[in-house]
């Protein structure tokens, strides 16, 4: 079976082996249905069962989720897979002790899921993730800052920039090439705001509509990751 979730809750029991709740541990044989990898020595808690009863839903507990591979989460969340639990044939676990509380293995998702929020994009997710993963996430202010700071580093002025995003308001429109000569703001609307120049006119314009025209430039990645998350923040 795979990690998706395609039934409603069924029977408290399954094939009168175990039962919702119980703590189980997956054979040495069994496989990562989706992956491949080896998954034997994996526990968790049942929290569903089929209709059937012959499969069943595995919460993984807080042991085991500290023990996953990061690759293996971040795998997952490209491919838009669950890693915090997997559906399971009942005879490919069975029942052992208990290694945690609710409380503990809440504790470890939301650590989890903090550092591996942005995974789901890939490349661009990892640099994401390597500017603002230290930052408490409900902070959009501190998030921001450090957005600036980092691309006040790695940003190479002047470049020259295309608007990327349709303009409701203004003379510019998207395609239109302006050169950007620093990052002069913060705003909590319209995120890190630029000086820049458009056919000899200076203008305040958000960083988050521009991209960089020069793929190869130094510039253009960097600035891809933050329009990336002011789209997805």
């Amino acid at each position: 079976m795979a990690r998706t979730k395609g039934r409603t809750v069924g029977p408290t029991k399954a094939s009168g082996q175990v039962g919702v709740g119980d703590s189980v541990i997956v054979k040495a044989h069994v496989r990562d249905p989706d992956l491949g990898s080896g998954i034997g020595g994996w526990q968790g808690s049942i929290s569903e069962i089929s209709d059937e009863g012959n499969v069943v839903c595995v919460d993984w507990d807080s042991a085991t989720l500290t023990a996953m591979p990061a690759s293996t989460i971040d795998q997952c969340a490209e491919q838009g897979l669950g890693w915090d639990q997997m559906w399971l044939d009942v005879s490919d676990v069975e029942v052992a002790p208990r290694r945690d509380t609710p409380a503990q293995r809440a504790q470890v998702l939301a650590r989890l899921h903090a550092q591996h929020q942005w995974s789901h994009l890939g490349d661009e997710g990892a640099q994401i993730q390597a500017v603002i993963g230290a930052v408490e996430p409900g902070d959009e202010w501190a998030v921001l800052e450090a957005w600036d700071a980092h691309l006040r580093q790695v940003l190479r002025f002047p470049f020259e920039a295309v608007i990327a995003e349709s303009q409701d308001h203004g003379p510019l429109h998207a395609g239109d090439r302006l050169t950007v000569q620093a990052i002069t703001d913060r705003d909590d609307l319209h995120g890190l705001i630029v000086r820049a120049t458009h056919q000899g006119h200076r203008l305040e314009f958000p960083l988050c509509d521009l991209e960089a025209r020069d793929h190869r430039s130094p510039n253009y990645a960097p600035l891809r990751a933050y329009v990336v998350w002011f789209a997805n923040r």
